[in-house]
């Protein structure tokens, strides 16, 4: 006669409202902090920033420079692509160009073929090397930039003998062409305008922006030094160069090895040979298990439950199952006669088990060597059958 008992269930995982108790805090937080940085972004979505941008208020932006101009009567208005910029040069125009070392060898051709018979000023802020070649033929920077941020006209330039002394220092220009030397330092100038070969055009070359940012505007001359550069014509041009400009491709479409660096094929196999080394130093034979005593006792039921959660994570029911069948068949075979070696054997356990209850061997066999149950429910009932055959065949 066989018994069946229900056993209470054990697991200790976690119910959705202890989830919610446990995480509220941090989700609420998370909340606000979402809340904040969309009210945030909305406040300032109409604010401009950037360096030298003439709608930008920051320190090293150029509003108060632009409003000065729209104050005389001169409108401002910001570009960021080279057509854009050859489009709008012309007689009455300043054409200022931000960055002009950012420009590609393309771009700076294009701005010079428009901006050379135009008859409108171009101001360049602190070209070097990289861009003068192109942009205003036979000057050049000097490897040494000034030391000194502030100095003083020395030429008879009117904007540079009204505005005195300014924060014009930084690059230094070598020229042999007929040009207004202005703002020297060690000999050399930090201010250069070259006229234009036919018309009333010219180009100015500053070593420095320094005398267009806000917080620089209203220092030493830089305010009367940057109106009377920027104001000589009724419209100013700000070209701020972007890189989604189509015009900065010289080259055509690349792919994405033309994109990469030279040398890295060797790199790319530096890298290999490490990661096959680390792969056989960490592959390294290790020596053979040494067993060392728990620092603490624990109880033969929370390894248990531990046991079980690592499967019911895992979903191994599989495995959940065998290893209850075979810890049964284990504890079973000595009660009935079985050698431990047999025990889990069938033709060998499940004739002596069936002579010992007089239970159906079929049965027997479905319930000890049988597939894995299909869900949580047939594990749990499966554990309850096995424990009741033990009791079973202990107390006969």
């Amino acid at each position: 006669m066989s018994t069946e008992a229900t056993l209470p269930s054990t697991s200790a995982s976690p119910t959705g409202r202890q989830v919610w108790t446990r995480s509220r805090g941090v989700l609420l937080a998370l909340v606000a902090l979402l809340v904040a940085a969309v009210v945030i972004a909305a406040v300032r979505s109409d604010a401009r920033h950037g360096r030298l941008d003439p709608r930008s208020a920051d320190p090293s932006g150029s509003r108060a420079v632009a409003e000065l101009l729209a104050n005389r009567g001169v409108s401002t208005r910001v570009v960021t692509t080279t057509d854009a910029a050859r489009d709008a040069a012309g007689p009455d125009t300043t054409l200022l160009v931000a960055a002009p070392d950012l420009l590609t060898s393309r771009q700076q051709t294009l701005l010079h073929t428009a901006s050379e018979h135009s008859g409108g000023r171009t101001i360049l802020l602190a070209p070097g090397s990289p861009s003068l070649g192109s942009l205003v033929p036979g000057v050049s920077a000097d490897p040494a930039t000034s030391f000194d941020s502030t100095l003083s006209p020395h030429c008879d330039l009117p904007a540079a003998r009204r505005a005195g002394t300014a924060d014009t220092g930084g690059i230094r220009y070598r020229t042999d062409l007929e040009a207004d030397s202005c703002y020297p330092s060690d000999g050399l100038p930090t201010l250069l305008r070259v006229p234009a070969a036919s018309g009333d055009g010219d180009t100015v070359l500053l070593g420095a922006p320094d005398i267009l940012y806000n917080d620089r505007l209203d220092e030493q001359g830089n305010a009367s030094l940057a109106l009377q550069l920027l104001g000589s014509r009724p419209h100013v041009v700000w070209y701020l160069p972007s890189l989604s400009d189509t015009s900065a491709d010289d080259e055509g479409e690349q792919s994405f090895l033309d994109l990469l660096p030279s040398g890295w094929l060797w790199g790319t196999l530096q890298l290999f040979v490490a990661a096959c080394l680390a792969a056989l130093w960490r592959a390294r034979r290790l020596g053979p298990l040494v067993p060392e005593r728990l620092p603490v006792a624990v109880r033969a039921s929370e390894t248990v439950e531990g046991r079980a959660r690592l499967y019911r994570k895992a979903n191994a029911r599989d495995r959940a199952a065998g290893a209850l069948r075979s810890t049964t068949r284990t504890r079973l075979a000595p009660l009935i006669g079985v050698s431990p070696a047999q025990a889990h054997a069938p033709e060998a356990l499940l004739p002596a088990l069936s002579a010992h209850l007089s239970h159906d061997g079929q049965t027997l066999h479905s319930l000890l060597f049988g597939p894995p149950p299909g869900d949580d429910a047939a594990l749990i009932a499966l554990a309850d059958q096995l424990d009741a055959l033990e009791r079973e065949v202990r107390r006969s």
